[in-house]
């Protein structure tokens, strides 16, 4: 029944091998019904219906997480490359429709590629892009729908991040997130300079002692994972890596020989190396072979291109295809590149080592709320532990300032050398009166 939907379509993702062959008919599916939403809801401008589909489906209890990604990946496919990006095919009026929006349009386009052009990742892109419009939707709310780009002002900016600490209660790490957007926004796409922000209500956020295994916890962690995710795990918490920099990782960034491992464009756009275990050495280069063989394929029928940052890909344009620039945690399978509309196998996604954790977390029966942080945690307060000077770790770390990092020596302290409670004490002298 479901070969009838969408069969072009469906006969396009077999000629190009996109996907596997037993879930094609569920992508053209996906698509079927974003079609039927999107004639429901031409009022809406066609750039920001795929989101409201995907946002109505996320809200669908019903509906996991990996149904979600392969939705948005069917919808990528359709229009970025059987379409070829011609939108007018879903919907012909689509160059007519929402006319007010037409100069807020051409601002996200401009924002978008000033983010490209200064070499943001591309969640930032994605961030800076979403409180952009959410800024909008605020300023046509409460300016009767009037959205006119020469009356912006710091006021706006002032009120919406009041608007955000006061109505939305959001944290104070949000409201920042926000206010670097807006900043951004205003002075590279805009040209107005953002004066007067003192007064702004801001989210208050008291110091947070981070979560952090204990040595026993870790390896129970580790009892319950097997295989790549137990590698993953292992990295995470042996190196101190973020998780987009494990994501990340490429095959040339292992040095087996001094056992380090080298991060390039981390957090703020800086590189630095870590720790390579030794304990990990040995499997991983098993694994490498197994990602060397999946790559050779890749290679074969056609494809096998990685993303290069910044301009290397134009300064080396068979770079993409060398082993070395290869992700060292590749995704199952192709899909399509957000940017360039190229079909290339990425890193595995951020969401699939969340869910690793977390399943480990769980099977091991431990109830702190721990994350993928948390190993990055326990890896910076188990060194404090050992002896390890603390610059050492700052720099392994990556943290731009030692007070950053001192944080951990307060964990440190209550796991290893927490006072004697007085209770304990009154206790122990009761009993050691009564043996007298």
């Amino acid at each position: 029944m479901l070969d009838n939907i969408l069969p072009e379509y469906q006969k396009y993702l077999i000629l190009n091998k996109l996907v596997p062959e037993k879930n094609i008919q569920f992508y053209a599916l996906w698509v079927s019904k974003f079609l039927s939403f999107s004639n429901r809801n031409d009022n809406i401008v066609f750039e920001n219906r795929m989101n409201k589909f995907l946002e109505l489906l996320s809200g669908d209890e019903a509906i996991k997480d990996w149904q979600i990604a392969q939705a948005e990946t069917a919808l990528n496919l359709y229009v970025n490359n059987f379409l070829k990006g011609n939108k007018s095919l879903i919907d012909p009026d689509c160059n007519s429709k929402n006319s007010r929006l037409d100069g807020f349009n051409s601002i996200i386009n401009k924002l978008r590629e000033l983010i490209r052009l200064k070499h943001y990742s591309y969640s930032t892109e994605q961030t800076y892009i979403e409180w952009a419009k959410k800024f909008h939707k605020y300023i046509l709310e409460s300016k009767e729908n009037k959205f006119e780009i020469d009356k912006l002002s710091s006021n706006d900016v002032q009120n919406y991040l009041s608007h955000l600490a006061l109505k939305q209660r959001v944290s104070s790490s949000t409201q920042n997130q926000a206010f670097n957007a807006l900043v951004f926004l205003f002075k590279n796409v805009l040209g107005i300079e953002l004066n007067g922000l003192n007064d702004t209500v801001r989210a208050k956020r008291g110091q947070k002692l981070p979560v952090v295994l204990t040595v026993e916890e870790v390896q129970e962690l580790f009892k319950h994972i097997e295989g790549k995710n137990l590698l993953i795990i292992q990295l995470l918490y042996g190196s101190g890596l973020r998780l987009m920099e494990l994501a990340r990782l490429r095959v040339k960034d292992i040095d087996f020989n001094s056992n380090l491992l080298f991060v390039r464009s981390g957090k703020g756009d800086k590189d630095r190396s870590t720790i390579l275990p030794e304990f990990v050495k040995k499997d991983l280069k098993l694994y490498l072979d197994k990602v060397k063989t999946l790559h050779d394929k890749d290679i074969k029928e056609g494809y096998g291109e990685v993303y290069l940052p910044n301009a290397l890909e134009r300064k080396y344009p068979n770079a993409s295809k060398d082993w070395g620039w290869q992700c060292v945690f590749p995704a199952e399978r192709l899909s399509v590149d957000p940017r360039s509309g190229k079909i290339r196998r990425h890193h595995i996604s951020d969401k699939t080592i969340q869910n690793i954790v977390r399943e480990g977390v769980r099977k091991a029966g431990i109830i702190k709320s721990a994350t993928v942080h948390t190993l990055r945690h326990s890896f910076a307060t188990h060194l404090l532990m050992n002896g390890v000077n603390i610059r050492e770790v700052q720099d392994l770390l990556g943290h731009k300032k030692l007070e950053t990092t001192m944080i951990y020596t307060h964990v440190m302290r209550d796991m290893s050398n927490a006072p004697k409670s007085p209770l304990d004490m009154l206790y122990g002298k009761m009993n050691e009166e009564n043996k007298i």
